[in-house]
């Protein structure tokens, strides 16, 4: 168990570097040569988030030292945030921040050109399949958007 207890041990400092700074650095960087602002929100998010533990881990040390627990904490924090399965910066933007700061809000949570029911199916779907669905309508219009989301209507009835 020496070896793996070790491991264990010290999982955090050996797992939380590349989780909290550099796939959130590579994926920064891709979202900056992005079109979409989508990604742009979750890393700008995640970016405010990892600063706010960062400062919050300064101010509390001393009282963090006293929960062997906290590294393994922020550690599957961090992965909530940075893993695309769970988009957590986004779901905290779109489900938090965006309640209590209004900052340069135009029209919603969702392009405002949008119809308001394109925009309520937006507001439901992850942020990877936002960006498809925006390019999507970007490409055809909202017009066979439209007919996409009658046919999932039927669809779904059906089942």
């Amino acid at each position: 168990m020496g070896v793996l207890g070790a491991i264990a041990r010290h999982l955090d400092s050996l797992v939380g570097p590349g989780v909290m700074l550099i796939y959130p650095l590579y994926a920064s960087m891709r979202a900056i040569e992005s079109p979409s602002t989508l990604d742009d929100q979750q890393w700008l998010t995640y970016w405010v988030l990892y600063s706010f533990i960062t400062l919050f881990e300064l101010f509390c040390w001393k009282v963090l030292a006293w929960f062997p627990i906290w590294p393994y904490m922020k550690l599957v924090f961090g992965l909530w945030l940075v893993l695309p399965i769970f988009n957590g910066a986004a779901y905290i933007y779109e489900n938090i921040v965006r309640k209590y700061v209004k900052i340069g809000l135009i029209g919603g949570r969702v392009n405002s050109t949008y119809p308001e029911n394109q925009k309520k199916v937006l507001q439901m779907v992850s942020l990877d399949a936002r960006k498809s669905v925006e390019r999507y309508i970007d490409r055809y219009g909202p017009e066979a958007f439209e007919r996409v989301i009658r046919s999932a209507e039927k669809e779904a009835r059906k089942h």
